[in-house]
């Protein structure tokens, strides 16, 4: 599962490695509680991650689909072993296996599932 593996790579020491898995006309869509980034490239998305604030953040994930070339996952951010939000994300992937678009939204205000 792509989808799995970008999160593990933004999750890693070094959040670049998650470029690798993107086409280079990748279209994203981030909406955080505090608004949205957007972009149309591999280079907008190596953007965000560089004004991407450098903390201890792992994406835990609960719950993921796969259906034809979308992929889903929902779960928790946890930031320094608390537990900040929950996100929900989807995928579409290319015939060569990289992120074509990708959409996710976090929230700290509900949670789809319980937390653990």
């Amino acid at each position: 599962m792509v989808l799995r593996a970008y999160m593990a790579a933004m999750d890693g020491q070094d959040p670049d490695k998650a470029l690798e898995l993107l086409e280079p006309d990748f279209r994203f869509l981030i909406a955080l509680p505090g608004g949205q980034r957007a972009g149309e490239s591999r280079e907008d998305f190596a953007s965000y991650i560089a004004g991407r604030a450098a903390v201890d953040r792992t994406h835990e994930i609960m719950r993921y689909a796969v259906d034809g070339d979308v992929e889903t996952v929902y779960g928790f951010v946890v930031e320094k072993g608390v537990t900040t939000g929950a996100f929900l994300s989807a995928a579409q992937i290319s015939p060569a296996g990289l992120m074509a678009r990708y959409q996710s939204f976090f929230t700290t205000d509900f949670d789809l599932v319980d937390r653990p």
